[in-house]
């Protein structure tokens, strides 16, 4: 019987069947939501729920029950408190390699990212929360010269998979930031392979039929790490050869059609 790719992933998603009532646990079963448009990946965990509204969701995102920073990829994603510490652990030097080249061109050098670190660390402090702007004029103010446009977003970024820095609560229509240590729960530092492993399995587990090479795109991971992940949980997925690639996904799962 020929593998319905479609129906499985539909399922696996929660776009054709959820139970979930609230967006915090959406983004914490899939493990990672890109939003680099808000709206946009608000509308994509409304679609997973039910009783979804957006005061709802926005109220959910200004209590830090879900997350926004760049993690995985050079790109914002919603992501649970509490796995962004392990989920940065795992895929910020990843990052941090794509943007070496924009770090280099912007002439962003390690003194001035410890610098602005703690400019962050003082301003913040005590349930702070600044917008973009006003965290390039306190830089500014520090010492730090052309704290402005891409500049000081690599700035935020690099600040942000170094765990200094989240999304704070929307001021209006206005993104702000917070300290990370006041905006998610310390929890026990995961070694790396377990790390991978349980990135891994939850991919596979809610994108399913995947292939390795969809998992090392979504998760900006290498492919040695993805073959040492799936080995990792191979045991709670099935896998199927088609038109020579294989596909792995969890076999207990029967979409309905």
């Amino acid at each position: 019987m020929t593998l319905d790719i479609p129906s499985y992933r539909l399922h696996n998603q929660f776009l054709s069947q959820t139970s979930f009532t609230e967006p915090g646990p959406v983004v914490a079963a899939l493990g990672a939501v890109q939003s680099q448009d808000y709206a946009g990946g608000k509308w994509g965990l409304g679609l997973r729920m039910t009783g979804a509204t957006d005061a709802k969701l926005d109220k959910a995102f200004n209590q830090g029950s879900i997350l926004r920073t760049h993690i995985l990829r050079p790109t914002w994603h919603f992501v649970a408190p509490e796995d962004i510490r392990w989920m940065l652990a795992l895929s910020a030097p990843r990052v941090h390699m794509a943007n070496g080249f924009m770090y280099r061109q912007q002439g962003l050098d390690q003194t001035d990212l410890k610098k602005s670190y703690a400019v962050l660390e003082k301003i913040l402090q005590g349930g702070k929360s600044l917008t973009r702007p006003e965290l390039g004029s306190a830089f500014e103010k520090a010492g730090i010269k052309k704290a402005e446009g891409i500049r000081l977003g690599y700035f935020i970024m690099s600040a942000e998979l170094d765990g200094i820095i989240c999304s704070g609560p929307r001021r209006g229509k206005q993104f702000t930031y917070a300290l990370l240590e006041e905006r998610a729960p310390k929890v026990k530092a995961w070694a790396h392979e377990e790390a991978l492993a349980e990135l891994t399995r939850r991919y596979f587990a809610t994108r399913g039929p995947a292939t390795l090479h969809d998992f090392t795109w979504w998760s900006g991971l290498t492919m040695a790490d993805a073959k040492e992940g799936i080995e990792s949980v191979k045991s709670q997925f099935v896998s199927e050869a088609i038109d020579g690639k294989t596909y792995w996904f969890d076999g207990a799962v029967s979409p309905v059609k």
